[in-house]
């Protein structure tokens, strides 16, 4: 069951583009906080908003669309999580991957992407052979890989990134990229040097990176951040236009530093304003409390700003999704 709650909030600044070296935020300033929007079963990630405003909450291993109030419906009723731990989610822009079709990670049972219309039985999308846990995906909204929808498979200290077709042709973009992990965006035309790269956070060192559609990978920022196992940078987004709310999951974890909530946190767009957050910036989130910064590139450098913390015991998974 999901119950709509509220948000509040305030701001930081920093620089970074270089492809080694530490690029740090520096914290100033009465950060935001996340405050409960919606309490759910093991949320785990978001992905939307649809034409109709809702985004789409994976939790407990089903689906459900959760509307701007905060309430919810099933989505997909047939559809279970096919197994793992962070089946991470998102949502087709239309043309020939369907409009309003999600695509969700497998991990078990034949690995790779699975495709789930709202009103049909979920199919198998793309297999995908590379070792290591499939652990990012998202859509290239921009342009520069072609449109396609784009995942990252962990591996030790590198990670693969594929791109797959609209018909489930898997195209390796490169085996060397920097560990990686967690919600992954590709950056818009507004975002400088970076604009059209898939940006993707390193939850162990703390750090940005952004990788070219021709396979290279460039630092973006080091967040500043607390960084390690289930601590550091694991949720992003790209801040929409309007007054648009950020909804990120905060999964209860038993055992863990970071227990989590149960709960779908929100930052809403007065507490974005004041803390000085744009349209086009990047937001990064930890794992651990939801400690949240703001990215800002231009043509030859980024401004990196500490703009919110959410709970103490928060514990975050998946993509920072917007919901009006």
């Amino acid at each position: 069951m999901l119950l709509s709650l509220a948000a509040a909030g305030l701001g930081a600044a920093g620089c970074g583009n270089a492809v080694t070296g530490k690029i740090t935020a520096r914290s100033a300033g009465q950060p935001a906080h996340w405050t409960a929007f919606a309490i759910a079963d093991r949320p785990l990630d978001i992905a939307g908003p649809r034409r109709d405003g809702s985004v789409v909450l994976a939790a407990g291993g089903r689906l459900w669309l959760l509307s701007p109030s905060g309430s919810r419906t099933a989505f997909a009723p047939g559809y279970r999580s096919p197994g793992g731990e962070e089946p991470y989610i998102a949502l087709s822009p239309g043309g020939c991957y369907g409009a309003g079709t999600l695509y969700a990670l497998r991990l078990t049972g034949g690995r790779g992407v699975a495709a789930v219309a709202a009103h049909g039985a979920p199919r198998r999308f793309s297999r995908l052979n590379a070792p290591g846990l499939i652990d990012g995906i998202a859509f290239d909204r921009t342009g520069s890989f072609r449109h396609r929808l784009l995942v990252t498979i962990n591996h030790g200290q590198t990670t693969t990134v594929d791109a797959i077709s609209c018909h489930g042709a898997v195209t390796t973009i490169t085996r060397a990229a920097p560990r990686v992990e967690g919600g992954i965006a590709v950056a818009p035309a507004t975002f400088g040097r970076f604009a059209g790269d898939l940006i993707a956070p390193d939850e162990q060192g703390g750090r940005i990176f952004a990788v070219t559609p021709g396979g290279r990978s460039v630092l973006v920022a080091d967040s500043g951040l607390p960084h390690g196992g289930d601590i550091g940078v694991e949720s992003e987004a790209f801040v929409a236009a309007g007054r648009s709310s950020a909804l990120v999951s905060d999964r209860r974890t038993p055992g863990n530093p970071h227990p989590g909530d149960n709960l779908v946190l929100r930052l809403g767009p007065r507490a974005l304003r004041a803390a000085g957050v744009r349209p086009g910036d990047l937001l990064v989130a930890t794992e651990g409390g939801a400690r949240t910064d703001a990215i800002h590139c231009g043509p030859s450098s980024c401004q990196v700003r500490h703009v919110a913390d959410g709970p103490a015991g928060a514990h975050i998974e998946g993509h920072i999704a917007f919901i009006p």
